[in-house]
């Protein structure tokens, strides 16, 4: 008897494993959607005001290029600014933070009025296994589905809830990263841009704009 309980509590929590991945599943595909169809749409009638503004750090030299991009971004035009940067990145925070106190100081305004730093959940540790990743990943994808939910970005730096402009790493010389890979072959962001010559002949609807390094 109690073997026989043993497995139907089992079955039954199996089960409950199972429909709550297909849910999440349903949810970032219905989601993937409606952002290639938002992303479809023109930007031309937009009016040209502050936009809510995400901004995904990574981590090494991915924060510093960002950094980088950052400092010649309109910060009147992109604001309040969100940064988010992986539970585990201890630096890339703290880096956004140097950057805004500095801008704080300049324009004798609050940081808090102008931006806000976030943690999100990494969906896949460096040499974390495979079979262990898949449960983290969906977790890391119920994050970030809250937070897009929370913050409702205009903007996204790294929809019609949002405009996506991805800039790929200088280190990509002759091919995408998977990440940029996806979002190309998907249409999903507005503009994809590269910083070397041959990658945008190969890849022809991105936007070549030199080297930001």
């Amino acid at each position: 008897m109690d073997k026989s309980n043993g497995c139907r509590f089992s079955s039954v929590t199996s089960i409950a494993v199972f429909s709550s991945a297909i849910f999440v599943v349903t949810l970032i595909l219905v989601r993937l959607l409606y952002v290639m169809y938002c992303s479809s749409r023109s930007l031309s009638k937009r009016v040209l005001k502050p936009a809510s503004t995400l901004i995904i750090l990574g981590s090494g030299g991915h924060t510093a290029e960002m950094l980088n991009l950052l400092a010649v971004l309109q910060k009147d035009r992109f604001k309040p600014r969100f940064y988010i940067a992986a539970a585990t990145d201890n630096m890339s925070l703290q880096k956004a933070q140097l950057l805004e106190n500095s801008l704080a100081a300049e324009n004798a305004a609050r940081v808090t009025d102008t931006a806000q730093f976030m943690k999100i959940y990494r969906s896949r540790e460096v040499g974390q296994s495979y079979i262990t990743s898949i449960w983290t990943t969906l977790i890391a994808m119920v994050h970030a589905l809250w937070l897009m939910i929370k913050i409702r970005p205009e903007v996204i730096l790294g929809i019609r809830w949002s405009s996506i402009f991805y800039v790929e790493s200088i280190a990509r010389v002759r091919r995408l990263s998977l990440s940029g890979l996806l979002l190309y072959k998907l249409r999903m962001v507005d503009q994809l841009f590269v910083q070397w010559p041959q990658l945008q002949r190969q890849y022809p609807r991105a936007t070549y704009v030199g080297r930001l390094m």
